[in-house]
């Protein structure tokens, strides 16, 4: 019901939240759409953009789910249906919000909308990883939307964090979601990498680099050209800015820092490259999804062929 809506006159459907929810998950499913940015599965989406379209909370009870709609909110939700399936644009770019470790961000075309795993390490406070050492300042390396740096600077609100990306539009939307979390140990940086960032050193740096194939970008679905294609596409194998990050970090972490990198289906051929270098790569609640853990020590150890291999993707 709007707000300019007359209580006396509004008529109800006989259609439910529910019924709603279901109707988006078989329309979704049977026009073949494509998951994977925030939700996973046709009706997670169906809800969020009916929760969005009827301006309830995202972690509504279903005590409510056999409420009836009215004509003009249903009108909304299958306005929204429409353009899912029509445009394939990403929910979360049609709601303008995604969830990332319990929080809400603004989320559009500037940057890649938020889905990393690094999201239950932040609210595990990097445990056991950490192993208790002393932090003070942390650094997530293209930061993109700001998520992964807000959300540590939310959760650890005595830790500085950096958040560094090269591209100018993704800092814009990196400052709005600052200020719409009220994070004010977050400072936000323009950098390629670690070029912007000479004498500064962190005790952890985190960062969810591009690490998608080429001939992956080229093929990705529909969805993913809303995206920007700058935090995707990472050369032929997905590691042109991971080896990068592998070289250059050793500089930017303190004596006992710890890096965490996601390469995601990269996995694989950074293990082929770089077999003698001891990466951890974590378990999470759904399995193993392409993110390491190393020390500097062992970064440093094998600085030389780390160097090799960066140096030679120009």
């Amino acid at each position: 019901m709007t707000g300019s809506a007359n209580p006396q006159t509004v008529q109800f459907e006989q259609v439910s939240i529910i019924d709603l929810i279901r109707y988006g998950g078989s329309r979704f499913n049977e026009a073949g759409l494509t998951f994977g940015h925030s939700y996973d599965n046709a009706l997670d989406e169906a809800t969020q953009l009916v929760l969005h379209a009827l301006h309830l909370p995202h972690d509504l009870s279903p005590v409510y789910g056999n409420s009836r709609v009215t004509a003009d909110e249903k009108a909304k939700v299958l306005g929204l249906f429409e353009r899912r399936i029509a445009e394939r644009v990403p929910a979360a770019y049609l709601t303008g919000e995604a969830w990332f470790a319990g929080l809400s961000f603004k989320s559009d075309h500037r940057a890649l909308v938020p889905r990393s795993p690094i999201a239950e390490l932040i609210t595990a406070g990097f445990e056991p990883w950490l192993g208790g050492r002393e932090v003070n300042r942390v650094l997530d390396l293209c930061t993109g939307s700001g998520c992964i740096a807000i959300a540590t600077a939310h959760y650890h609100p005595h830790w500085q964090v950096d958040g560094v990306d090269i591209n100018d539009e993704a800092l814009s939307l990196a400052h709005e979601n600052k200020a719409r979390l009220h994070a004010d140990n977050v400072t936000l940086r323009k950098s390629d990498l670690f070029n912007g960032l000479q004498g500064e050193v962190y005790d952890l740096i985190v960062t969810n680099p591009p690490y998608v194939t080429d001939d992956e970008t080229d093929a990705l679905p529909k969805e993913y050209s809303y995206e920007p294609e700058l935090g995707l596409r990472a050369g032929f194998d997905g590691l042109d800015l991971a080896l990068k990050i592998l070289r250059d970090a050793p500089e930017h972490l303190s004596e006992q820092g710890l890096l965490i990198c996601e390469v995601g289906e990269a996995e694989r051929a950074l293990v082929e490259l770089l077999p003698e270098l001891p990466m951890a790569w974590v378990e999470f609640k759904v399995g193993q999804m392409g993110i390491f853990v190393v020390e500097r020590s062992d970064l440093v150890e094998h600085h030389g062929k780390i160097k090799a291999l960066a140096d030679a993707r120009g």
